[in-house]
């Protein structure tokens, strides 16, 4: 029962791990990229990196902040108003080659930074 149970584990951890790294959405345009960001004091997590999406793809960008500030994505002139404590959404097609900073301004804290080839 026990080698079972820790067999079924043992897939299903395999099988989850494989299809978040599967290569079917690191450049495929028809896959929407989910980013999820939480802002607490100056502290962002996940710790700010660079994002890869293929040109083309369509980007749906949560950000959770406990203070009011305006997030902005340079280069394709988005923005988003942000309110404590409620996740923001915004959604973009990722069409312009480039490595673009993605922060909020009041905060001057950068969430990541979007590569787009």
């Amino acid at each position: 029962m026990i080698r079972r149970l820790v067999a079924v584990v043992f897939g299903l951890t395999l099988a989850f791990g494989l299809g978040a790294c599967g290569s079917a959405a690191a450049g495929d345009p028809s896959v929407v990229k989910e980013i999820t960001v939480t802002i607490v004091g100056t502290t962002v997590t996940p710790a700010p990196d660079r994002i890869e999406v293929a040109k083309g793809q369509s980007v749906r960008l949560t950000v959770t902040s406990d203070r009011a500030d305006m997030l902005h994505v340079h280069g394709y002139d988005k923005s988003l108003e942000l309110k404590p404590g409620t996740p923001a959404v915004l959604q973009f097609v990722a069409d312009q080659d480039g490595l673009f900073e993605v922060e909020v301004h009041s905060s001057h804290l950068q969430l990541f930074q979007l590569e787009v080839q």
